[in-house]
């Protein structure tokens, strides 16, 4: 009887991470490449005051994946403050971004929300701090 060999594990005994192979795939894909990290949010939809809290789970020039406790609809307009500290100093990028796709709440018991977001408009001063803070960040991945 032949021993078959499981699809995941490679001649050498190293297995292979298909959550990684289905990332890098997607990666390649990607006009823009992901970068991960953890930052804080503040944002607020256009047409309101009122400031609420979230987190930055991963980021690119074209949009960024964030944790929210709100329940949003895909569509809505948001103004978004992502702060980052540099040195000793903390600093923002702002601008406008678009809710483009959205799960449902991935832990229940806390209200958290997954969204993606994708820029609609940032002034060149803050496309450029998104710029190096994406840079900084891919260094330390």
């Amino acid at each position: 009887m032949a021993a078959m060999e499981h699809p995941t594990v490679t001649r050498k005994g190293k297995k292979d991470n298909p959550i990684t192979k289905r990332r890098n795939r997607i990666n390649e894909r990607r006009k823009n490449p992901r970068v991960y990290f953890k930052l804080p949010l503040s944002y607020s939809r256009i047409d309101s005051k009122d400031n609420h809290g979230g987190i930055v789970g991963n980021a690119s020039e074209g949009g960024i994946l964030v944790y929210l406790s709100k329940e949003l609809n895909t569509g809505e307009i948001l103004k978004i403050e992502i702060l980052f500290a540099k040195g000793w100093e903390l600093k923002t990028v702002q601008g406008i971004a678009k809710i483009v796709w959205s799960d449902l709440a991935i832990r229940k018991s806390r209200r958290v929300h997954r969204y993606g977001l994708q820029f609609q408009f940032f002034n060149q001063r803050n496309l450029q701090k998104l710029r190096i803070l994406l840079k900084e960040a891919s260094k330390k991945e």
